[in-house]
C-alpha cells in the first residue's frame, strides 16, 4: 500500500501558500483601488477631465483708468476673436455641397421652381459650386481679417476643433463675417468677445499711465495690474474617447470677471498745462535730454500732474516720433551723420528711452536747488546762526587737499560778505561750502539719507531708481564742498521734490502717489491711498524758517524766481553741470571747459509761502548753452511761472494782494457799450481809469478794450459815441524789448495802446521788457492790451 500522507501534506502546504499569495495580491489590489478611488480621487478625476475636456480662455475686460475728475485716460473696448472649427467646417462644406448637387439635378430635371424677390432674384440661390464658395470664403476671411489666404487654408485643413484666425477684430468686421456664413447655415466660423485697450487722451500723461501690450506693461498699467486685469473666463468643451474635440456648440462658458477701475490723483487739465509748457520750454531752449515737471500737494504727497516731454502716443507706443530721442543717442555714440542702419540699430534703445518716466527713472545733479536741503540740515543741527553768521565770497573757494579752486557762479569779486538769507538768495556756492563744512561729513551724509536720496520714494509706479552720493567712508572734503551746493550727488526729480516737501511741510518725508483709489464694478472702494509719513526729518520750527527763507529768496530776487501778483511764493532755482551724463567726466571736471559741458536747469517753488498747498518742480535737462539761457532762472523759472499762472485760477485759488501789488494792480474794463456817455464817464472816474471820447454822440456804441479785458491802472479806455470805419481805429504795435517800465509806459500811451505786466516787479531796479505778447508792427484796434514780461537782466543761478 502506498503511503499518501506525505503527498497530502504537500498538497495542503501548496494550498496554504497559494491562498496566502492570493490574499496578499487581493489586499494589494484592494488597497490600490481604495487609494485611487478615495485617497487620490481628485487627482485622477482631474486627469480624467483633462482627457474628456478642453478649455479656451476668455479675456476679462480690463478696468479703466480715470483722472481725478473721472475723465477716461484708458479704456477697454469690446472687440472679437474670430475662430474656426475645422472639422465642423468640413461637415458644413459637405452639407452645402449636397444642396448644390441636388439643386443642379432639380434644375436639370425641371423640378426646381425658384422663389423670386421683388427684384426678380432667386431668394434661395446657392453658390455655383463648392469650390467657388470655398474660394469666396477664403478671400473674405483673408481680406477682412488682414491675414494671408495660406493661413486660412492651413486652418481649414487642421484636424482640430478650434483655431483662432484673428484677434482684436472690430464689431463691423465680425458682423460682416457672421452674416456671410450664417446665410449658408455654417456653424463652424464664429466669434468670441474680447477686449482691446485704447487711450482716449493719446499722449497725455503717457509715462504715468503706461500701456499694456502682450507681456509688456509700463506705468499704472503695470503697478496696478492685479486690480485692472480682472479674472479671465473659460470655455470648457467636451472631447470624445479618442481625444477629439466635440463640436464647439457642446461647451460650457464661465464668464470672465472684469477688472477694477483706477482713479488717479492727476487732473487732466493740470497735466495738459504742464505738458504744454514743457513743450514750449523744450522748443525755445532746444533741450537735448528731455524735460519733466511735477506738481503735488506737499501736505499729502498726492501728485496732481507728472509730465515728461517729449512724450509718446499710447495708442501707438512702438513709434519713436521725436527726433531728439535719436539725436541724444547719436551724440553719445559720436555718430555725426546717422544712416538708416543707425536708426534701425538704435531703434530699441530709443523706444525704451521714450517710454521712461523721467521723473522717477533718471537721475541728475540737482545743483543749487539742493541748497534747500543743506540749509535745512544746518539749521536743524544749529551749526549756523541764520540771523548773525556771515559768509564771505570772493568768487571762488580753495578746499584743503584739492589742487584747483572751486568757483562761485558769480566769479570774482564774488558776493562779498553775506548773512545766511543773502547767501541763499544769491545762491552763493562758497557760502554753502562753508555751511557744508560746518555741518561736517557725518551729519551731511546723515541728512542725505534722512531726506531719502539714497532710497526710492516708494511712489506707486514701476521701475523707480534711487539717488547716490559718496558714502561717509568715501567722502573727502572736496566731495563735501561740492555736495553742499548740489554738484556731486545724483538724484531723481521725484526724490528732489519729495525732500523739498519735507523742508516746508513741517519736516515730514512723505510717500508720493499717483493713484487715489481703486473701485470695483459694484462701486465699492477696494483700495484708497492716503497720506503716508515715512519719517520726520526736521522739526516744525526748522521747516517754518525754511519756508520764510525761501519766500524771501523770491522777494529778494524777483528776476530769477516766479512772481505772480497776489500770491506769496517761495522758491529756489538750480543750474548744475551734468557730469554724470558724459563719458568725458574727468576731462570736463579738470578743464572746466564750457564747450564740452552740459547743464541741468531746474526750479522748485511752492505757494502759499506760509502754509504750502502746492509745490512745483521743473527740469530742463541739457538746454542750449547759447548766452546764459541755460541757467535755471532763465530756462526753468519762466516755465514754472506760466504753469502756476494757469493752474492757480483753475484750482480756484484767489489772489491776496499786498500793499505794493494793490498800488500797481491791473483793472478789468467794465461793460460800457450801450450806456450813456455820462454814465460811462462816471463809472471810469470812480475806478480812477483814464478815458478818451471819440465822436459827438450821447451813447457809447463801442469801446476798446472790450469788456473783461485787463489794463494797467494808468491805462486808457476809448469810448466811441459814433460808428467809425474799423480801419480808422487801427494802430501799430511798437517794439518794446529792452525798455524800462517808464519808457515802455510812455511808448504804449503814445501809441494809443494798453498793457499789463508779468515777471519781475516793475519797481525792481534794472527791470526791462523781455517779451511782448503781440509782435511789433502788427496792426491792432486802438486800446488793445499788450502783455509785457519784465526781467532783470542779470545772471542768477
Amino acid at each position: 500500500m502506498i503511503n499518501t500522507k506525505p503527498l497530502n501534506a504537500m498538497r495542503f502546504r501548496s494550498k496554504i501558500i497559494m491562498t496566502a499569495a492570493f490574499s496578499v495580491l487581493f489586499a494589494a489590489v484592494a488597497g490600490n483601488f481604495f487609494k485611487i478611488s478615495v485617497l487620490d480621487n481628485k487627482k485622477y478625476q482631474n486627469m480624467a477631465n483633462d482627457q474628456h475636456f478642453g478649455s479656451v480662455s476668455i479675456s476679462a475686460h480690463r478696468g479703466s483708468i480715470y483722472d481725478s475728475k473721472g475723465v477716461a485716460l484708458a479704456k477697454s473696448a469690446t472687440v472679437y476673436k474670430i475662430f474656426i472649427d475645422p472639422q465642423s467646417f468640413k461637415e458644413d462644406l459637405d452639407r452645402l455641397e449636397k444642396l448644390i448637387n441636388k439643386r443642379k439635378v432639380d434644375v436639370a430635371s425641371g423640378t426646381y421652381t425658384p422663389v423670386l424677390d421683388e427684384n426678380g432674384n432667386d431668394k434661395n440661390k446657392l453658390p455655383e459650386s463648392i469650390d467657388a464658395f470655398k474660394e469666396e470664403a477664403v478671400d473674405l476671411l483673408s481680406q477682412k481679417l488682414g491675414i494671408s489666404k495660406e493661413k486660412v487654408l492651413d486652418a481649414i485643413a487642421q484636424d482640430s476643433r478650434y483655431i483662432v484666425l484673428q484677434e482684436q477684430v472690430e464689431k463691423p468686421v465680425a458682423d460682416e463675417i457672421d452674416d456671410f456664413f450664417n446665410e449658408w447655415g455654417f456653424v463652424s466660423v464664429r466669434n468670441e468677445e474680447d477686449t482691446k485697450r485704447y487711450y482716449p487722451q493719446k499722449d497725455l500723461a503717457a509715462s504715468v499711465i503706461g500701456f499694456t501690450n502682450g507681456n509688456i506693461s509700463y506705468g499704472v498699467e503695470s503697478s496696478y495690474n492685479k486690480y485692472l486685469s480682472g479674472v479671465d473666463g473659460r470655455t470648457i468643451s467636451a472631447v470624445d474617447s479618442n481625444g477629439n474635440a466635440l463640436p464647439y456648440r457642446y461647451s460650457k462658458t464661465f464668464e470672465a470677471k472684469d477688472g477694477d477701475d483706477v482713479y488717479l490723483t492727476i487732473d487732466r487739465e493740470i497735466q495738459y498745462i504742464l505738458e504744454k509748457n514743457l513743450k514750449k520750454m523744450v522748443d525755445d531752449h532746444s533741450v537735448k535730454n528731455r524735460s519733466c515737471a511735477i506738481l503735488m500737494n506737499p501736505k499729502t504727497g498726492a501728485i496732481y500732474g507728472m509730465a515728461t516731454y517729449p512724450s509718446f502716443d499710447l495708442n501707438d507706443p512702438f513709434t519713436v516720433s521725436d527726433q531728439s530721442i535719436y539725436d541724444k543717442i547719436f551724440a553719445e555714440k559720436n555718430i555725426v551723420e546717422p544712416t538708416k542702419k543707425d536708426f534701425d540699430d538704435y531703434y530699441t534703445e530709443a523706444r525704451e528711452r521714450m517710454w521712461k518716466n523721467k521723473c522717477i527713472t533718471e537721475t541728475y545733479e540737482p545743483g543749487s536747488v539742493y541748497k534747500i536741503i543743506t540749509s535745512s540740515a544746518a539749521i536743524e543741527e544749529n551749526v549756523i546762526d541764520i540771523e548773525n553768521d556771515t559768509f564771505y565770497c570772493e568768487g571762488f573757494k580753495k578746499i584743503e587737499g584739492h589742487k584747483a579752486n572751486i568757483d562761485c557762479w558769480k566769479l570774482a569779486p564774488g558776493h562779498g560778505v553775506q548773512k545766511f538769507q543773502e547767501a541763499l538768495t544769491n545762491s552763493c556756492n562758497p557760502a554753502f561750502m562753508d555751511i557744508g563744512m560746518k555741518l561736517g561729513k557725518e551729519k551731511f551724509c546723515y541728512y542725505f539719507d534722512a531726506f531719502g536720496f539714497r532710497e526710492p520714494t516708494g511712489i506707486d509706479l514701476p521701475v523707480e531708481v534711487k539717488g547716490n552720493n559718496k558714502k561717509l567712508d568715501e567722502m573727502e572734503l572736496v566731495d563735501l564742498a561740492v555736495s553742499s551746493f548740489g554738484q556731486c550727488e545724483t538724484i531723481t526729480p521725484i526724490e528732489m521734490i519729495t525732500a523739498c516737501c519735507a523742508s516746508i511741510n513741517g519736516g515730514y518725508l512723505l510717500k508720493p502717489y499717483v493713484v487715489d483709489k481703486v473701485v470695483d464694478s459694484d462701486g465699492n472702494i477696494v483700495l484708497k491711498n492716503e497720506r503716508t509719513v515715512r519719517r520726520q526729518v526736521i522739526s516744525e520750527d526748522t521747516s517754518a524758517k525754511m519756508r520764510n527763507a525761501l519766500y524771501n529768496v523770491v522777494v529778494g530776487n524777483g528776476a530769477g524766481n516766479v512772481n505772480i501778483k497776489g500770491f506769496a511764493i517761495g522758491g529756489k532755482s538750480g543750474t548744475s553741470q551734468r557730469l554724470s551724463e558724459t563719458s568725458r567726466y574727468e576731462e570736463i571736471k579738470e578743464q572746466e571747459d564750457a564747450a564740452i559741458q552740459e547743464y541741468g536747469a531746474s526750479y522748485v517753488c511752492f505757494t502759499p509761502a506760509d502754509d504750502p498747498e502746492l509745490i512745483l518742480f521743473v527740469l530742463a535737462d541739457m538746454p542750449d548753452k547759447e548766452g546764459d539761457l541755460y541757467y535755471g532762472s532763465k530756462c526753468a523759472v519762466p516755465t514754472a511761472r506760466e504753469i502756476l499762472t494757469e493752474v492757480l485760477p483753475y484750482l480756484g485759488k484767489s489772489p491776496e494782494y499786498n500793499e505794493q501789488e494793490l498800488k500797481n494792480l491791473d483793472v478789468k474794463v467794465p461793460l460800457l457799450k450801450g450806456a450813456s456817455i455820462d454814465d460811462a464817464v462816471k463809472t471810469l472816474d470812480g475806478m480812477g481809469v483814464k478815458y478818451e471820447k471819440i465822436g459827438n454822440g450821447i451813447e457809447v456804441v463801442d469801446q476798446s478794450p472790450m469788456t473783461g479785458k485787463s489794463i494797467a491802472k494808468d491805462g486808457c479806455v476809448y469810448l466811441y459815441t459814433e460808428k467809425v470805419d474799423p480801419s480808422d481805429t487801427m494802430v501799430m504795435v511798437p517794439y518794446l524789448y529792452g525798455c524800462s517800465p517808464s519808457v515802455a509806459n510812455q511808448i504804449i500811451n503814445d501809441s494809443g495802446l494798453n498793457y499789463t505786466t508779468k515777471g519781475a516787479s516793475i519797481d525792481r531796479d534794472g527791470a526791462t521788457v523781455n517779451s511782448q505778447s503781440i509782435t511789433e508792427g502788427t496792426l491792432v484796434p486802438r486800446g488793445t492790451t499788450i502783455e509785457l514780461e519784465f526781467m532783470v537782466n542779470e545772471i542768477s543761478d
